[in-house]
Formats: structure tokens, C-alpha cells, sequence
């Protein structure tokens, strides 16, 4: 049976203040082979309590370089997985990016989306996010460029008991 519940917010924080500016070597780097920032979100999601889904090819889970699955690292395979999530694992919906909340994840496009960034405060309706590859923390949404931009309201997570 699944069971629904929160995150905690309080340790997903901590683990992207301590990990915004440096790697955890417990995962590998992707910053030369197309980017860091969706693992990055991936291992604030999981600090933070979600279980990983195994399902291959469409689930979100993170072994070692080899044994991974594409959401964990992928903007597109992380947003659909974020957005269908039936199963175990987080699970999320698009909101407005004026609705964004701590926790919450942003993505970025110019012409196709390609940046996965993490909320970690919102001041006068400004998300300020932390990130990887270009590795940033505590910076207001609006200091980056983009033509394309979406909110995933992360609802919590699912787990068998």
C-alpha cells in the first residue's frame, strides 16, 4: 500500500546550503557532460526524505554513474516524472511561478527548457533559488535570462508501508 507525506523542507535547505557552492562526492559531478543542476535538485528531493522510484527507464533513482535513471539528472525525464508520479517517489504540479515556495523546483528554458534550479526562499514574491553548474545560492530568479520558465510545486512524496 502507498502511503503519502511531506518532505522536510528543514533538511532539504540544509543539504542545498551545504552543497550550492561545492559537490558531494557521494554523487558523481555532471558538469562536463551537459550539467549538474537536475542532480543537484534530485539529491535536495532526496536529503530531504523522498524515496527513490527503481522502475527502469521511468523511474527516479541514483546508484552510481552507471546505475541511474534518467530523471534523476534530466530536466525533461525529472519534469515528467515529477508531474505523472503514480508510484513511490516525489511528486509534484505546475503552478504559477508566482506561487513558488520554498522546496519547489523552477526550470528555465531559452527556446527548450534546460535548467533545473532550487527554491529555497521567496522575498517580496521573488523566488531565490540555489543551483548547480553554474553553481549559485540564495539568487533571485531574475537575475537569470530565459525565454521559458516553469514551476513544479513539490507535493510531497510517495512510499510502500
Amino acid at each position: 500500500m502507498l502511503r503519502e507525506y511531506f518532505l522536510n523542507l528543514e533538511k532539504e535547505l540544509d543539504y542545498a546550503q551545504k552543497w550550492a557552492l561545492s559537490r558531494n562526492p557521494a554523487y558523481y559531478n555532471f558538469d562536463d557532460i551537459g550539467g549538474d543542476c537536475t542532480n543537484f535538485v534530485s539529491q535536495c528531493l532526496y536529503a530531504g526524505g523522498a524515496v527513490m522510484n527503481p522502475t527502469k527507464d521511468t523511474g527516479w533513482y541514483y546508484y552510481s554513474l552507471h546505475d541511474r535513471a534518467a530523471a534523476w539528472t534530466s530536466v525533461r525525464y525529472f519534469w515528467q516524472f515529477g508531474v505523472n508520479n503514480q508510484s513511490i517517489g516525489f511528486f509534484g504540479r505546475e503552478v504559477p511561478v508566482r506561487n513558488a515556495r520554498p522546496g519547489d523546483v523552477i526550470q528555465l528554458g531559452t527556446g527548450y527548457f534546460h535548467h533545473t534550479l532550487f527554491v529555497i526562499d521567496v522575498i517580496r514574491n521573488m523566488p531565490y533559488i540555489a543551483a548547480h553548474t553554474a553553481d549559485a545560492y540564495h539568487i533571485p530568479i531574475s537575475a537569470y535570462q530565459y525565454d521559458r520558465i516553469r514551476c513544479l510545486h513539490i507535493m510531497g512524496a510517495r512510499k510502500y508501508v
